[in-house]
């Protein structure tokens, strides 16, 4: 599996350029007045994984095929937006179908972009979001949480899940906090609040978008959201999007340089990649051949019948061991054949919990 994240904010922060950056297209327009994204545009990137490359040269790969992640540039968002003011029940609905939230934030001076409110407050434009979000989240659990209440009254067990879990939620947005602080205390609630989605229940990571000359340290704004970031259990990471537009455009072999001339070692992508997997507590494993080497992803404390499910669901049904090399010996032994002789292959069963870097071989039988 891979992760949807939506790319969301004030109108002119930096989402679309951001957008056609991470995707290396022009699907979504840039310009700068509201609104100019009205469609949520989607794109697909391959996540960057030097491990991947290692592993394919090794086993003499005829093809090498990256995890993916998909990114949605979703459309501005207004001072009242959960009562409907400019695109705001269609943001509310796109954002609701994403896995975490990627909440640019402009974090650079430059008086050349207008800004929507007349002012540049990275913190002030995240609390304007977010504020939408817990009173669209609000509205929708006073109306959800006393029927729950009520047929949980009455006996009835999955609501009286849902309201124990719920209630904690509701109670959390009216003292102005977000969902995700609420803790269930068992997989049934978790189950529950999932099936809820709530806006402010989806983890957030904070882009701060500043100028060129910023993007190796950042700037006093950006130090700001990285304090919020820290108090609320959050993400955040600096990128240039001008920077990333400018990457996305150059022959790979000049993109190094390029960064190290900025001072940077890595892309804007990468740093949100990673941050991404770490959010969402993802890890990722791979299976190798002569035919592909192929990187695939799953959530942390994934079992080995769960892992051969993202290939295929008949791997999962017929599920009967995972031969299993770690990364690093995988390396060190040149490969599977070398693994094997030197009995760093594993025959792992069905309550094997997937490591990152796994390197795979299912048997199953159908």
């Amino acid at each position: 599996m891979g992760f949807k994240c939506g790319i969301v904010g004030l109108p002119n922060v930096g989402k679309s350029t951001l957008f056609n950056a991470l995707t290396e297209t022009a699907a979504a327009q840039a310009a700068n007045y509201p609104f100019c994204t009205i469609e949520p545009n989607v794109g697909r990137v391959a996540v960057p994984d030097e491990r991947l490359q290692r592993i394919a040269a090794i086993a003499r790969s005829a093809q090498v095929i990256e995890t993916q992640i998909e990114f949605v540039d979703i459309a501005g968002l207004v001072r009242g937006a959960a009562q409907g003011e400019g695109l705001g029940n269609q943001f509310l609905a796109n954002i609701r179908e994403v896995d975490a939230i990627v909440h640019v934030l402009r974090c650079f001076e430059g008086g050349d972009v207008t800004h929507v409110e007349g002012r540049v407050d990275p913190l002030a434009d995240a609390e304007t979001v977010e504020t939408e979000l817990m009173l669209a989240d609000l509205d929708s659990l006073e109306r959800r949480v006393p029927s729950l209440a009520k047929k949980a009254a009455q006996g009835d067990k999955e609501a009286k899940v849902e309201a124990s879990v719920l209630g904690q939620a509701l109670e959390l947005l009216r003292q102005s906090k977000p969902a995700r602080l609420v803790q269930p205390k068992d997989a049934e609630e978790e189950k529950a609040l999932a099936r809820a989605q709530l806006l402010t229940g989806k983890p957030v990571l904070y882009v701060c978008n500043v100028d060129e000359g910023d993007a190796a340290d950042g700037n006093a704004l950006s130090q700001a959201v990285f304090a919020k970031a820290a108090a609320e259990g959050a993400r955040a990471v600096v990128i240039s999007a001008a920077i990333e537009a400018e990457i996305a455009t150059m022959d790979p072999a000049d993109r190094e340089p390029f960064l190290a001339d900025l001072g940077l070692t890595e892309t804007g992508l990468a740093r949100i990649i990673r941050a991404g997997y770490e959010l969402l507590g993802l890890l990722t494993f791979f299976t190798a051949g002569p035919k592909e080497s192929r990187a695939w992803t799953v959530e942390r404390g994934a079992r080995a019948p769960q892992a051969a499910g993202a290939i295929h669901s008949d791997f999962e049904r017929g599920f009967i061991r995972a031969e299993t090399i770690a990364y690093e010996d995988y390396l060190a032994c040149n490969g599977e054949a070398g693994a094997r002789e030197a009995g760093k292959l594993r025959s792992e069963g069905k309550d094997y919990v997937v490591q990152d870097g796994d390197v795979l071989l299912f048997r199953f039988n159908v």
